[in-house]
């Protein structure tokens, strides 16, 4: 990757201007970030949280936290391929762990469907909650990429069989 792949792509810096409802736990709970976490907070977080003090945060971007401290993150699962093209990950703070997007076009729309990256992990066939502020994001950057949430964390979770695994080996 580039200096460009620490630089916030352009939908998740407009999603971050928008913020989230959590309607007293009935809506999303993600707090996105202004900026990626920088290298350095990464890897003291994948340390601290993995035990594994080897290790580098290199493989994630972090974009954003839930309430309880777990991170949406792009993994970097396609070496040389653009961040928008990476799958978005959630790595909770209980050791919750899933794909919830193979793309940041998928994301956007599983956004607008009204979940975020625990829910899509934690309750991935929960009701719709469409956020019309968040649809037109989609429809606007992400035109040919709608599907329900349940539909693009599903497609995630199959595409990326060995991501938990991953992260399994991550902490040994």
């Amino acid at each position: 990757m580039t200096d460009d792949d620490r630089i916030l792509p352009a939908a998740l810096a407009e999603v971050a201007g928008l913020g989230f409802d959590f309607d007293e736990g009935e809506g999303v709970d993600f707090e996105p970030y202004d900026a990626f976490l920088s290298a350095e907070e990464t890897t003291d977080w994948l340390r601290a949280w993995t035990g594994n003090p080897e290790l580098d945060g290199d493989a994630f971007r972090v974009f954003g936290q839930d309430g309880t401290g777990g991170y949406g993150a792009i993994w970097l699962a396609h070496p040389g391929r653009p961040l928008a093209e990476q799958p978005v990950v959630f790595l909770g703070s209980e050791g919750e762990t899933g794909v919830v997007a193979c793309d940041l076009a998928s994301y956007l729309w599983l956004l607008a469907d009204g979940s975020g990256p625990r829910e899509a992990v934690e309750h991935p066939g929960r009701e719709a909650r469409p956020n019309a502020e968040l649809a037109a994001v989609a429809e606007r950057l992400a035109p040919g990429a709608r599907r329900p949430a349940a539909e693009v964390a599903a497609e995630a979770a199959r595409r990326h069989p060995d991501f938990e695994d991953m992260v399994f080996e991550l902490c040994r």
